[in-house]
């Protein structure tokens, strides 16, 4: 059995949190360390890989670590077939505790470089190429996270997954946000990893579509993709391999 409901929900909520902290105020101190744009960009992409493959560690056994609505959708489709994943209730329940999580990430780092709490972005990011971008980042995470789960690998999600997203801020053109809840989380942030509330929606849309491509080729690559959808992006221990 998984942990109850109010305990996923917090791993959620702190996991995404966290992540946000760590790509906002490594952004934050890339530009005071740095006045090289692409040395900014490799500080922050590294930084965010390494404590994303940490908070896959941390929170991982107890909600699965999704992060991400579009990982949690992907896993309650494949698996409500099979009754394995999120169950609606669930699914529900996470993208509330992620959204929430991310914003409160971006206050957080705001304030630890001492920044006002909430200053929305102005950084337009916006234009076709963005979004494709965006449609190959997302359905690339969902290929790497099923994948992994439906072939037994999920010790390896940490690592791989870290790796993806630290790779993927560099061959895609808009440095793979690949997840709607930090997308919304950034644009409370008018620093370098901002993003103006009104490129929101394009990147959002831009990433559902991601999720559907990303859905598609994982039923075309591994059929029985479903089977898996309880494990990702880590097993869930039983309730006796979890301390009260």
């Amino acid at each position: 059995m998984n942990p109850t409901l109010w305990r996923r929900l917090l791993a959620e909520f702190l996991g995404t949190a966290l992540l946000v902290t760590a790509v906002v105020g490594s952004g934050i101190m890339a530009t005071r360390l740095s006045d090289d744009i692409g040395l900014q960009l490799l500080e922050n992409s590294v930084a965010t890989a390494f404590a994303l493959g940490a908070l896959i560690l941390t929170f991982g056994p107890v909600s699965g670590a999704h992060f991400n609505p579009v990982v949690s959708a992907a896993d309650w489709f494949l698996g409500r077939r099979t009754g394995t994943g999120l169950s609606g209730r669930d699914l529900a329940g996470y993208v509330v505790a992620q959204v929430a999580g991310a914003i409160a990430g971006a206050v957080l780092a705001d304030l630890m470089f001492r920044l006002p709490a909430v200053d929305f972005a102005d950084k337009d990011r916006s234009g076709g190429d963005l979004w494709l971008g965006e449609i190959v980042a997302t359905a690339g995470l969902l290929l790497l996270i099923f994948a992994l789960a439906r072939s037994g690998r999920t010790a390896a999600a940490p690592a791989a997954v870290g790796a993806y997203i630290g790779a993927a801020y560099w061959f895609t053109s808009s440095t793979s946000f690949a997840n709607p809840a930090v997308t919304i989380g950034r644009a409370f942030t008018d620093t370098f990893a901002g993003i103006a509330f009104a490129s929101v929606p394009g990147f959002i849309a831009a990433q559902l579509i991601g999720l559907v491509v990303g859905v598609g080729l994982l039923l075309a690559l591994y059929p029985s993709v479903g089977s898996a959808a309880g494990d990702v992006v880590v097993a869930h221990p039983d309730d006796r391999s979890v301390r009260s």
